[in-house]
């Protein structure tokens, strides 16, 4: 388990809050730029449309709020005691991989499993 998990998983939380408001940023000068007034979604002609950049970013954004939600879930199991526990074969998560993945419901062994 990470030194401080509690520290590791806030650290993460925050880390993950702040992409998700750059993101929601991003979506909006898009979603401004594909306003009534503009007729031609092409911004480069060599480059994405408008319509790619929204779906970039909308599918951006939806990876960093299930990463919320799933640190917001560690945080839980923390204050329940089944932090560090795999979810599948109730062995330990390795300090290793806490440390890396803070908000990990798998050991390395059940996570390879799929």
């Amino acid at each position: 388990m990470p030194l401080d998990p509690a520290a590791a998983l806030t650290a993460r939380a925050h880390e993950v809050t702040a992409r998700l408001a750059a993101l929601d940023a991003d979506l909006a000068v898009v979603r401004d730029a594909r306003g009534p007034e503009q007729s031609d979604d092409e911004h480069d002609p060599e480059g994405a449309t408008l319509a790619d950049d929204l779906a970039r970013l909308v599918g951006l954004r939806r990876a960093a709020a299930s990463e919320l939600a799933a640190v917001e879930a560690a945080q839980a199991r923390l204050s329940t005691g089944t932090y560090g526990v795999c979810e599948r074969c109730d062995g330990p998560i390795g300090a290793g991989r806490l440390a890396v993945r803070p908000a990990a419901v798998r050991c390395v062994a059940c996570a390879d499993l799929g």
